[in-house]
C-alpha cells in the first residue's frame, strides 16, 4: 500500500486530467533511438520525451522498427536508466518480395538497417514465429509498398498466411494498405488493424466501410501524414488540400459508421511530433471530444488487451495519466498541451505550467 505521507503531490488547478494516452502508429527508427546499446541514458530519455511524453503517451504502439533494438530499449526503461512510455512492438515489417518501400530505403542504407525480405511465404511464416518468441506484440504487414510511382500489393495467399500464423499466435495484424486494394487485401486476410486511412482517389463506399464493421477492423487514421507527405513533395497548396481532404472523408465515413478508431500518428517516420494538427484533422471529420479521447484510452485499451487496466481512471488500474493545460473538452488543441505525463505513478515528462 502506497504510503501518502510520501506520495509526490501535483497542484492541478486549471488543469484536467485524462488516463495516459495511447499512441498506436509510432516507429522507434529516428537516428536519435537507433543503435540504443550505444547511447547514453539521458540522451535516449531525452529522444523519447521530444517524441512521445512531452505529448503525453504514456503507451505507445511501434508498428514497425527492429525488434533487437526496441527490446533493448523496452529493458532500460524497464530497469529505470531511462525514462519512456510503454512500448508496445511488432519488430520488423513484412512486405511483398522485394517490397521494402522506395521511400525508406535510404534512409536504412545511411543507419545501417537491413529490413528482412523473406523469399517466400513458408519463410514469412517462419519469421512470424521467430519475431513473436523475440518479444513482438503483433505483426505488421505492407499489403500495398509504394515503390516509386506503383503500388505493389502482397499477393492474398501470402497475407493470409502470416495473418492466420500471427492469430494461432495470439497476436493482432496491422496493415499498411497504400490504396483501396491494401484495404480489400487487409479485410481478405482477416487482419485487425488499418495503420492508415488511404488518400487514393478511390473512396470508401459505403459496403467497404460496412464490410470493414462487420470485420471489427480498427482504422489510426494518421491523417497528419497525409499533409507532412504532400508537402514534402512539393505539392501545389490545392492539390495538398485534396490528399487531405480525401484522407479526412475517410475518417468521416468510418467513425460515422461507428467504427473503431485508434488515435495514431505514423510519428518516428514523419518528425512532425506536434499532435495538434491530427487533433485537429480528426475534429474536422467530425469526430467529438469524447470519440477523440476515447480513441487515445479506452478503445487501444481494449483493442490491444489491457482494458482491465489500462485505458480509465479507477481503483485498480495502472498508475498511467496525463494532465493538460486548460480542458480539450472545450479546446481540442488542450490536448497537445502537456504538463504531465505519469506511467505507473512515476513523472516521467514535467512541462511548463503556463
Amino acid at each position: 500500500m502506497p504510503n501518502p505521507s510520501t506520495a509526490t503531490v501535483i497542484d492541478c488547478t486549471g488543469m484536467t486530467v485524462t488516463a495516459g494516452l495511447w499512441n498506436s502508429h509510432v516507429h522507434i527508427l529516428p537516428v536519435e533511438l537507433l543503435h540504443a546499446d550505444e547511447k547514453a541514458a539521458p540522451q535516449l530519455t531525452a529522444a523519447l520525451q521530444d517524441m512521445l511524453t512531452r505529448w503525453g503517451f504514456t503507451t505507445v504502439f511501434d508498428i514497425a522498427s527492429i525488434l533487437a533494438n526496441t527490446n533493448a530499449i523496452r529493458t532500460r526503461i524497464a530497469s529505470g536508466e531511462i525514462l519512456g512510455p510503454r512500448i508496445l512492438t511488432t519488430g520488423e515489417p513484412f512486405f511483398p518480395v522485394h517490397g521494402v518501400p522506395s521511400y525508406v530505403s535510404e534512409y536504412l542504407d545511411e543507419n545501417r538497417i537491413m529490413l528482412p525480405d523473406d523469399p517466400t511465404t513458408a519463410a514469412a511464416v517462419e519469421r512470424v514465429q521467430r519475431e513473436i518468441r523475440a518479444g513482438a506484440d503483433g505483426i505488421k504487414i505492407f499489403a500495398g509498398s509504394i515503390e516509386g510511382d506503383n503500388v505493389l500489393l502482397m499477393p492474398l495467399e501470402r497475407a493470409r498466411a502470416i495473418v492466420q500464423e500471427a492469430h494461432r499466435l495470439h497476436r493482432l495484424v496491422f496493415v499498411h494498405p497504400s490504396n483501396r486494394a491494401g484495404v480489400g487485401i487487409a479485410l481478405d486476410s482477416g487482419a485487425d488493424v488499418l495503420a492508415h486511412v488511404t488518400s487514393d482517389e478511390e473512396v470508401w463506399p459505403p459496403v467497404l466501410v460496412g464490410r470493414m464493421r462487420a470485420a471489427h477492423m480498427s482504422v489510426i487514421p494518421t491523417l497528419t501524414l497525409f499533409d507532412v507527405e504532400a508537402k514534402k513533395a512539393g505539392a501545389p497548396r490545392d492539390v495538398e488540400q485534396n490528399i487531405v481532404d480525401r484522407a479526412i472523408a475517410r475518417l468521416r465515413a468510418y467513425n460515422a459508421a461507428g467504427g473503431d478508431i485508434l488515435f495514431g500518428t505514423d510519428v518516428g517516420y514523419i518528425y512532425q511530433f506536434d499532435t495538434s494538427e491530427e487533433f485537429t484533422l480528426m475534429q474536422r471529420a467530425g469526430m467529438t471530444f469524447s470519440q477523440i479521447l476515447a480513441s487515445l484510452t479506452i478503445n487501444p485499451a481494449r483493442r490491444f488487451g489491457f482494458a482491465g487496466h489500462s485505458g480509465r481512471i479507477a481503483a485498480g488500474m495502472d498508475a498511467d495519466l496525463t494532465v493538460f493545460r486548460g480542458d480539450p473538452g472545450t479546446d481540442i488543441s488542450a490536448f497537445s498541451r502537456v504538463s504531465y505525463t505519469i506511467r505507473a505513478g512515476k513523472v516521467i515528462f514535467r512541462g511548463t505550467l503556463q
